[in-house]
């Protein structure tokens, strides 16, 4: 049902005033399989910000192709094992309690080409501050290269690019703070 109802609004919507034209229109079909991809790249970055809030590593390596590239300034992870490990060295033992920190993951776009799509978002980690305080602590932006895997889309590539505070200035905030 929901589908029929995704379908005849897509089918609906009006072309915007101004919009380029495309070289081919794409039928009610393409345009849903569309959507529908994109809605399912925004579920893997909702689910990338929980499962490293709740440190569930394995469900958030599984959100990564086994070939997978995670790159941010503290190095370049190749790996499900490698970007495990990482997490474990940056943040505790996989399936700690945590209520030291969380991320937000804002503004995506996602674009689809096919069984390939690339996503850019901004992301903030919030700490907790003084009295207990929430306190934004790092801003950033994440680059993502997806790629559809048995019907299931994955991060192939994703580079991380600290905006505030920069790198130098991260490794001086955290260098104090001990892993929970």
């Amino acid at each position: 049902m929901i589908r029929w109802i995704l379908t005849a609004a897509l089918v609906a919507m009006p072309v915007a005033a101004g919009a380029q034209p495309r070289a081919k229109a794409l039928s009610a079909e393409q345009r849903l399989e569309r959507a529908e991809s994109e809605l399912a790249i925004d579920r893997v970055l909702v689910d990338y910000a929980y499962y490293l809030d709740t440190r569930d590593y394995d469900h958030y390596v599984g959100l990564f192709t086994p070939d997978a590239e995670w790159v941010n300034p503290a190095g370049t992870h190749k790996g499900q094992k490698a970007i495990h490990d990482m997490l474990s060295g940056m943040l505790g033992p996989a399936m700690a309690e945590n209520h030291s920190n969380y991320h937000i993951i804002t503004n995506p776009r996602v674009d689809v080409t096919g069984n390939t799509a690339t996503a850019w978002s901004r992301f903030l980690f919030v700490m907790r501050g003084e009295g207990g305080h929430p306190q934004p602590a790092l801003a950033g932006i994440y680059r993502d290269e997806f790629v559809k895997l048995n019907g299931v889309w994955k991060i192939k590539r994703r580079v991380a690019e600290n905006v505030m505070p920069t790198p130098d200035e991260w490794k001086k905030a955290t260098a104090p703070q001990a892993k929970p």
